[in-house]
């Protein structure tokens, strides 16, 4: 009896952190909910994440949110820049490999483990061997091609993020004054499933209103 209480107590606070709502178990006696929770204005707080990222959350009050906006904004910031820098070097070495100026070889530092005298008709034009040049061209267009769309890709992420945060702070607002009214009982019921070699045990989790 004990176990089971204790992993109902486990799984109610899983789920609470999962969906992230004020919710407040009651008896028949009545309680003033706005005693215990102040109602937040949805509008104020997408004005406020709109104009800075995080802003609504501290206005809800969420300030544990806050780290995780800003990890956001600098895992997508990072993976621009990245992105960017490499798609501008696959570009520079695209463009060396292709002309004919021996002084410009920056695709040295992307091909690397193959001998320059196979695939360079610049430097070595008299030993290269046209399919490994072919090769090489179409290697770097292709580091070309798959890092620009990685750095747009990031781009888009970041705006997505950005309205991911407003989006957040209007729901916490908007459930600030959410009131359930009724008593929660949370069910954590062993089950048996149906499998090719035989019943599979598992544990059902159910949330029940009572009135």
């Amino acid at each position: 009896m004990i176990l089971k209480r204790t992993a109902e107590i486990i799984a109610l606070l899983f789920l609470l952190l999962c969906i992230d709502t004020n919710i407040i178990a009651q008896d028949t006696t009545a309680v003033d909910l706005q005693s215990v929770r102040k109602i937040k204005d949805p509008h104020r707080a997408t004005m406020l994440a709109a104009a800075l990222p995080g802003m609504g959350q501290v206005y809800n009050r969420k300030y544990w949110k806050i780290p995780l906006v800003y990890a956001g904004f600098a895992g997508l910031g990072y993976s621009v820049w990245f992105n960017t820098s490499t798609h501008i070097q696959y570009t520079r070495a695209y463009q060396d490999f292709t002309d004919l100026i021996p002084e410009t070889d920056s695709y040295l530092d992307l091909i690397r483990g193959a001998d320059p005298s196979i695939y360079d008709p610049v430097l070595h034009p008299e030993s290269y061997n046209p399919s490994q040049a072919q090769w090489v061209r179409e290697r770097l267009l292709s580091g070309v091609d798959y890092y620009k769309k990685y750095r747009d890709l990031s781009y888009i992420g970041i705006a997505a993020w950005y309205l991911i945060s407003i989006l957040d702070a209007n729901v916490d607002a908007s459930l600030s004054d959410y009131d359930i009214g009724e008593t929660l009982n949370l069910s954590l019921l062993p089950t048996a499933m149906p499998a090719m070699s035989g019943n599979l045990f598992a544990f059902n989790l159910r949330l029940v209103k009572t009135f």
